[in-house]
């Protein structure tokens, strides 16, 4: 049981770092939807260089690098020549892809070395709990730090009041002397490089070698999420480790041979999403109480 909860928590930390990178792109008022792409990236590029230099640590720093560089491509199309944000993450998407299999192909299957795990002292030694939640590797203590530093910085800093109204009206925050393009930009970057750490986590951490498309479609798990955590922070994990929940149970009712189509189990996860996201489109007042005003509106400064 113990082991079952530790596997729930690392492979919900995926997830979590990518949807609270999101959750602070799309506060600023842009829909990226390349978080896939930024993802199997970040994964790729970690990959490569842990198996090169054999640094764990320099292949996650390589990885959120290439999440960030990745976005920085999405932020010139859809930020300086105002493309259609959802056709640029889509592609995004599909050029993170390709690229990341053509980059990894000599790669495949190479073991990697995982990132070590750092037991906090003393709590680590409480009895069932402290090797529950505190007996794990840097990134998973970052992941839920990282949750409450959002949360503390878009409600309670100045900065964040301007992200917020950047996503809500640009062109008021335009008006009031701030630059909107640089605001969108740099949440932008941080997107990319929260995805670049997720996708980092996956052979660093879950399965320690890289496989082409080892995301498996949790990119657009965490762009659900943000919507399932209806834009706040806090309920991101709930969400993270609720879908991260139904991912192990379907791999533990795989390998105890239960009497479902192998196929209905694989889809659950992405089931469990659509599913989500449908009860939560019946309550739009719900759904959209903190939804940026001006979410996926391309802005053009003087227009």
């Amino acid at each position: 049981m113990i082991e079952l909860l530790i596997t729930i928590i690392l492979s919900s930390i995926p997830i979590m770092m990518a949807a609270s990178g999101e959750l602070i792109v799309e506060r600023s008022g842009v829909l990226n939807l390349g978080v896939e792409g930024m993802m199997l990236m970040g994964a790729v590029i970690a990959s490569i260089v842990v198996i090169n230099t054999g640094n764990p640590y320099l292949g996650v720093m390589m990885g959120a690098l290439s999440g960030v560089l990745t976005s920085i491509l999405f932020a010139f199309f859809s930020l300086f020549l105002a493309t259609n944000q959802v056709a640029t993450g889509l592609a995004l998407t599909i050029f993170g892809t390709g690229l990341s299999g053509l980059l990894g192909s000599s790669y495949v299957g190479k073991a990697i070395n995982r990132l070590e795990v750092l037991n906090v002292p003393i709590l680590s030694k409480i009895p069932i709990l402290g090797e529950i939640f505190f007996s794990h590797n840097i990134l998973v203590y970052f992941a839920f730090l990282m949750v409450f530093m959002i949360a503390w910085f878009i409600h309670r800093t100045k900065v964040g009041l301007v992200l917020r109204a950047v996503g809500n009206n640009p062109e008021s925050a335009h008006a009031l002397g701030y630059s909107v393009i640089t605001v969108r930009l740099l949440a932008i970057m941080f997107g990319g490089f929260m995805a670049g750490l997720g996708g980092s986590f996956l052979p660093l951490v879950l399965t320690p070698h890289w496989a082409e498309g080892m995301t498996a479609g949790k990119g657009w798990i965490a762009l659900a999420l943000v919507v399932f955590a209806s834009w706040r922070p806090l309920r991101v994990p709930l969400g993270a480790l609720l879908f991260s929940g139904i991912t192990v149970m379907q791999l533990v009712g795989q390998a105890r041979g239960w009497s479902m189509p192998s196929q209905f189990l694989s889809m659950l996860p992405y089931l469990a999403t659509i599913v989500v996201l449908v009860l939560l489109s019946r309550n739009k007042e719900f759904s959209m109480i903190n939804s940026p005003a001006s979410l996926g509106r391309i802005f053009i400064a003087g227009k």
